[in-house]
């Protein structure tokens, strides 16, 4: 066949519903010498409903460099095939090195395009797709998932995160308390029985999650809308001077600093040396 070539193919699999791998997968997967996996009971279970016998290899990232060492002659000689536990392989994923050594061998590498739930949540969200940003899975603390979000603040392309179960409601804490009236999606499950799609603001999406606890079961991968808000110029500091002249005389300059900030998303620096101004 002419899309089975000695090198590394990367195929993409289903991210829930198997029936979704496409015609020439299949065949690139029935006519490899190999398989390098990310978990090889996982992937048993698409291979035998193939009912394809192959040879695996389980690749992940604390022996990536290992195995990369112990197969270079087979990713010369023979035809490799790299899939990773669900959907388009390096995207979250081990196998960045790897391909990183074929180039640097000039070991042909080629893609087989397949499922995406980076793809499939965008579509299913409602929110712009001409330009996004993926930003992989959310940290697991609460700190640095608050640092991230206030990082996308002034966004302007649509952001999609994956989120594990047990840290979705943290995730839609923060996001209420930093952005609450952002648009959301959350998509559960993608692709499999129990797919659905969560929409509104992080309080509403947190409250209809939180009516029934299998919601917060499976895996989730959310989508932010973009920052919409145009930045607003303090250009004449007189049209605010009373209204500001007011806030100083209940809060700190620091705390001015952060609710002006807040809503306007105008720099700190530049808000705090207007303040200084009204004092003179």
């Amino acid at each position: 066949m002419k899309n089975i070539i000695n090198g590394l193919s990367i195929v993409a699999t289903p991210i829930g519903n198997l029936d979704d791998i496409t015609f020439r997968a299949v065949n690139i997967i029935r006519e490899c010498d190999v398989i390098i996996c990310e978990n090889p009971k996982h992937s048993l279970k698409l291979l035998n409903k193939l009912g394809i016998k192959k040879k695996l290899i389980a690749l992940h990232d604390y022996n990536e460099h290992k195995v990369i060492n112990q197969i270079d002659s087979l990713l010369k000689s023979k035809k490799c095939v790299l899939i990773s536990d669900a959907g388009s392989p390096l995207i979250s994923d081990p196998g960045f090195n790897l391909v990183q050594h074929c180039i640097e061998k000039n070991i042909r590498v080629t893609s087989i395009p397949g499922p995406s739930s980076i793809i499939s949540s965008l579509q299913l969200s409602g929110m712009p797709l001409s330009e996004f940003a993926f930003f992989g899975f959310v940290p697991k603390s609460k700190k640095k998932i608050e640092d991230l979000i206030k990082s996308i603040l002034q966004e302007k392309r649509t952001c999609v995160f994956f989120v594990s179960s047990h840290k979705l409601i943290v995730f839609l804490d923060c996001l209420e308390n930093i952005m609450p009236d952002r648009a959301i999606s959350i998509c559960k499950e993608l692709t499999k029985v129990n797919e659905f799609v969560f929409r509104g603001n992080s309080n509403t999406v947190k409250k209809n999650i939180l009516q029934n606890k299998e919601n917060i079961k499976g895996e989730f991968v959310a989508v932010i809308d973009r920052d919409t808000l145009k930045n607003q110029h303090f250009d004449d500091i007189n049209l605010y001077k009373d209204e500001l002249k007011k806030m100083a005389k209940k809060f700190s300059l620091t705390d001015i600093v952060e609710i002006v900030h807040k809503f306007t998303r105008i720099n700190k620096n530049k808000i705090y040396k207007w303040l200084l101004q009204l004092k003179k």
